[in-house]
C-alpha cells in the first residue's frame, strides 16, 4: 500500500508537473469571465514558475544539502566485507534486450560497483533493485541487468547477489539484509548516488544493517554546478523534480518510522 500510495501522490507533487497543472488549470479558469483574472495570474505565476526553476540554479541549490550530507569516500584501507549497489541506474528490459548497457545519469553507481569490485577482489556484491513500475511489469528487474553489465565489466558472477524484490529505499534495505546476513562487526560499503544518500542511510540504519556510505553520482558537488543556469528548462525541472522527491521521501519515510531522523548525517 505505502508503494502504490507513495507513486500516486508523487505523480501530484513533481514540481514539474504540478507547473503544467497549473498553467493548464489557469488558462482553463481564463475561459470564464467571472475568474478571468485569477486564471490568467495563475497561468502566469505558473509559466514564470517554470522559466524560474528550469533556468537558474535554484534546483542545483536545493539538491547540493542533499549531496554534501555524505562526503566523498576516503579509502583508509580498512578491510571491507561486502558492497551494496542499490539500482536505479539502467533501463533492464532494454539492456538485456539488446545485450549491452543501456543507463542513466545514475550510472556512476555501476562504475563505482566495478571499481570496488576490482578494488576489494574477494567480497560479495549485493545488488538490489526490483521493479518501480507501479503500473504494467517490467520482463527484468534492474538486479538482473546490473548482474550482466557487472560481468560484462569482468566481475565474477558467483561474487554477486542478486536482489530483485524491492521496490523501494525501504525495501533495499530489508531485502539487502536478509540476504547478505552481515556480522555485528562487518564493514560493507553502500553504494548510490551522493542526493540519494540521506534517505538511503536513514532505512540501512533503521533496518538494521551498518553500511559505510560511498556516494557517487554527485551533480552539484565540484565545478561551478550551483551557480550554472540551464541551457533548457527540461534540465532544470528534471533536476528540481528529483531534488523534491527526495525532500519529500525524507519527510514520508520519518513520519512512517523508515528512518530515525529527518534528515539523515554522517
Amino acid at each position: 500500500m505505502f508503494f502504490i500510495a507513495s507513486k500516486v501522490a508523487w505523480f501530484v507533487l513533481a514540481p514539474s508537473n504540478l507547473m503544467l497543472i497549473a498553467l493548464v488549470a489557469g488558462l482553463a479558469l481564463a475561459t470564464f469571465e467571472r475568474v478571468r483574472g485569477f486564471g490568467l495570474g495563475l497561468a502566469w505565476t505558473a509559466a514564470i514558475a517554470l522559466a524560474l526553476f528550469g533556468l537558474t540554479p535554484v534546483a542545483s541549490l536545493l539538491m547540493h544539502p542533499l549531496e554534501t550530507r555524505f562526503p566523498p569516500y576516503a579509502d583508509d584501507a580498512a578491510p571491507v566485507d561486502g558492497i551494496v549497489v542499490l539500482g536505479g541506474a539502467i533501463a533492464q528490459d532494454a539492456t538485456l534486450e539488446l545485450g549491452q548497457a543501456v543507463v542513466n545519469e545514475a550510472a556512476d553507481r555501476l562504475i563505482a560497483a566495478a571499481v570496488l569490485a576490482r578494488r576489494h577482489p574477494d567480497v560479495p556484491i549485493v545488488l538490489s533493485g526490483g521493479s518501480a513500475r507501479l503500473v504494467g511489469t517490467d520482463r527484468f528487474t534492474e538486479a538482473q541487468a546490473m548482474a550482466n553489465v557487472l560481468v560484462d565489466m569482468g566481475v565474477a558472477r558467483e561474487r554477486l547477489l542478486v536482489e530483485d524484490r524491492s521496490r523501494n529505499t525501504w525495501q533495499n534495505a530489508v531485502f539487502s539484509r536478509e540476504l547478505a546476513s552481515p556480522e555485528p562487526d562487518a564493514r560493507w560499503l553502500l553504494v548510490t548516488s551522493a542526493w540519494h544518500m540521506p534517505r538511503s542511510m536513514g532505512v540501512f540504519r533503521r533496518a538494521g544493517f551498518a553500511v559505510v556510505p560511498y556516494p557517487t553520482d554527485f551533480r552539484t558537488v565540484g565545478g561551478t554546478e550551483t551557480t550554472s543556469f540551464f541551457r533548457s528548462i527540461s534540465g532544470g525541472l528534471q533536476r528540481l523534480d528529483v531534488a523534491a522527491r527526495e525532500y519529500v521521501g525524507l519527510l514520508a519515510y520519518r513520519l512512517t518510522g523508515r528512518t530515525d531522523t529527518l534528515f539523515p548525517g554522517a
